[in-house]
């Protein structure tokens, strides 16, 4: 397995390290505390110095709904919210209780700064890693394996952990936040089995039983990939322990009762989904056929990124492949190992389990159920991987003795560096989608998130030709049709931004980002009535939304209907407490009922949490006219012209407090400069002429 990646750097030292670390390994059955100790510490440090440089990456595509969108993680208490939210089914946390409760955690720890989601996705590979690491040296002190590999067992399970743990394919599930999905269900399938091996070797038997099913429940509720564990565990045990799986269930019944009973947990969860919101399952636009067709161009690529790990592609959309003329190769070589499979299982069964861990654990996502929200996905390697790990681990061992360790070792370095390098494209979503349009240049979606990108740039004109391109490869799809909206509105041109809108509506009813920002365009258009039922339209769809709440104050507001826009924007505000613009809409609306000072207390919330918001800025100013605090008020004026020179109204109101205190000369200058602005307004000019009478000698 080696790397054909632009540029990468070995890790400082591992080579050299694991040259020791070989020499100072006796072949003993006993393996010195300091050994493991070391072995260990060094796994922990290699992963953190192929990991360090993405601890800053931003969220991205599925992380923005599933962390930044997902009210459900706002608050930890009351927990049911948190295990059963009320979601979309296609997104990666619905069904799946462990991922939101994580994400919660994460939020409650450090709100919504990146830093802390990214070092629980790496303290989670970390500790699989590690988990592997143990698996595969207690299991080559096997009984059936000891006499060849006791010896070597804990350097040969080093080699193994290390090269998984850093091998560059697994940058999708560490990296990319949401895809925790992943890395802890894999974290919960190998302490399940961990647990099974260490329960055999214990005199404490039943408490390694008892983690070993709790392990196995808890991954059924972080991933359902997790459903092969049970049958992985009953596998093993047959290989390397009770000999046939008749002794294995004779001997521990109670235990795979209780294992096959964690399958009731995760059917009631996949049930809940509704087939991950229809992008999961029989039910979608991809038929079995073309999905496991599909799969085998897939599998066959994973397969070759295991030992050339370039192009590594991080989105590779929903294209599927048609008819068998197209993966034909492809199809006879995972027939071909497959079949090796089957025939290993009975007569070589060791190597059968191996090979039955790569394909029953593809199983899941990589057969014939489609998953037609992405058909290919590098994560899905995460723990097959350490199938391929393994053959090439005892392949070099079988060639080249000891010395084949030393080569795993530099391999481990190299696989680390490319991981390393990885990173640098997941600095940006903007560097990530360029990265990825490049390689999957008919991938609709590609393009279509690379115009997000651009557009989150300040470049709105430039991302219209991204979202054209992904309308050309995509025209079913309705997201490239709103963005094109959001472009277009940014740009001005708001008519040709409603009729995207309503061609996104068109293609998806149920679409409640369109329907908001389509009640949006239709507000600035002065179409109070439409826009107010876009917005009830969007929450129909997503009721927690705090944004629409807000909108919609926003149109009641303007409707003269005041006591729905308080309603509206106070549950925005309960929604949403770091929401800066539903705390400034609930303000005016406070405002026009005359409650000066719960509108105050909005209006200082709102700058507190967004202090370059000359809006509240200047409402707030006019609050504090209406207490008569009018020193306050000059100053909240000024602070708005300070964030928006060529803002009109505080000037406006500015020069009137002034005219007030009897500040006359500056009262005219600031009537001067807003007759600059808006010159139409004969009311002002009038003002003008009577202050400059007044201060003439």
């Amino acid at each position: 397995m080696g790397g054909g990646h632009g540029k990468y750097c070995f890790l400082p030292g591992e080579s050299a390290f694991l040259s020791a670390f070989v020499n100072a390994t006796q072949p003993t059955t006993a393996t010195s505390r300091r050994a493991l100790w070391l072995a260990g510490g060094s796994l922990v440090l290699a992963g953190f110095a192929a990991y360090h440089n993405s601890l800053g990456g931003p969220f991205v595509f599925d992380d923005v709904p599933a962390i930044t969108g997902n009210a459900s993680i706002r608050r930890l208490w009351p927990l049911g919210p948190v295990l059963a939210p009320e979601l979309d089914g296609g997104l990666t946390v619905s069904g799946r209780p462990l991922v939101n409760l994580s994400l919660a955690l994460n939020y409650l720890l450090g709100g919504e700064a990146v830093r802390g989601y990214h070092l629980f996705n790496l303290l989670t590979h970390l500790l699989a890693g590690l988990t592997l690491f143990g698996l595969v040296r207690r299991t080559l002190r096997q009984r059936r394996l000891a006499p060849r590999f006791d010896a070597v067992a804990l350097t040969m399970g080093w080699a193994v952990a290390a090269i998984w743990l850093l091998h560059p394919l697994q940058t999708e599930s560490v990296t990319y936040i949401v895809q925790r999905a992943e890395s802890l269900m894999g974290l919960c399938y190998l302490l399940t089995l961990y647990a099974f091996v260490r329960s055999m070797e214990s005199p404490r038997a039943s408490l390694w039983f008892i983690l070993s099913f709790a392990a196995c429940l808890t991954g059924m509720a972080t991933k359902e990939v997790m459903v092969t564990a049970p049958l992985m565990v009953l596998l093993y045990d047959r290989t390397f322990v009770a000999g046939t799986f008749r002794d294995a269930l004779r001997l521990r019944w109670r235990y795979y009762l209780g294992l096959a009973g964690t399958w009731i947990l995760l059917a009631w969860l996949v049930a809940g989904t509704t087939g991950r919101g229809g992008t999961a399952g029989f039910g979608t636009t991809v038929g079995p056929w073309s999905y496991l067709l599909t799969q085998c161009q897939a599998i066959v690529r994973y397969l070759r990124l295991t030992v050339w790990p370039d192009p590594l592609v991080f989105d590779y959309g929903t294209a599927s492949v048609s008819g068998l003329g197209e993966v034909w190769p492809q199809a006879l070589v995972l027939v071909a190992l497959a079949a090796g499979t089957g025939a290993a299982l009975a007569s070589r069964p060791v190597w059968g389990f191996i090979g039955a861990w790569f394909f029953v654990i593809m199983a899941p996502s990589s057969s014939f159920v489609p998953v037609a929200s992405q058909t290919m996905a590098e994560h899905r390697m995460y723990l097959p991987l350490a199938a391929v790990v393994i053959v090439a681990v005892a392949g070099l061992h079988a060639w080249l003795g000891r010395r084949g360790l030393l080569v795993c070792g530099a391999l481990a370095a190299a696989l680390g560096g490319i991981t390393f390098w990885r990173n640098v494209d997941y600095r940006s979503e903007l560097a990530l989608w360029t990265d990825t349009a490049a390689k999957q240049p008919l991938n609709g979606r590609a393009h279509n998130n690379l115009g997000e990108a651009v557009f989150a740039a300040g470049r709105p004109a430039e991302a219209l030709a991204h979202y054209a391109e992904a309308i050309r490869l995509q025209p079913a799809a309705p997201e490239p049709h709103y963005n094109l909206g959001l472009a277009l509105a940014r740009l001005g041109r708001p008519v040709e931004a409603i009729a995207r809108y309503e061609e996104a509506l068109r293609l998806q009813p149920d679409y409640p980002d369109a329907q908001n920002n389509l009640g949006n365009a239709l507000l600035a258009a002065g179409r109070l009535a439409e826009a107010g039922a876009h917005y009830e339209s969007a929450l129909r769809s997503r009721p927690g939304w705090a944004e629409a709440h807000s909108n919609l104050a926003n149109v009641r507001l303007e409707q003269g209907r005041p006591a729905e826009a308080i309603r509206h924007g106070e549950e925005a505000v309960r929604l949403d407490p770091r929401f800066a613009e539903a705390r400034l809409n609930l303000g005016n609306a406070l405002a026009q009922t005359g409650q000066w000072t719960a509108a105050l207390a909005s209006y200082e919330e709102a700058l507190r949490l967004k202090p370059d918001d000359a809006d509240a800025a200047n409402n707030l100013g006019n609050v504090l006219v209406e207490l008569g605090r009018l020193p306050e008020a000059i100053g909240r004026y000024e602070r708005a012209l300070q964030l928006k020179g060529d803002y009109a109204e505080p000037r406006r109101n500015l020069a009137a407090v002034l005219a007030h205190l009897g500040r006359l000369p500056e009262a005219s200058a600031h009537l001067r400069a807003y007759l600059h602005l808006r010159p139409d307004d004969q009311a002002a000019r009038a003002e003008l002429a009577r202050l400059q009478a007044l201060t003439r000698p």
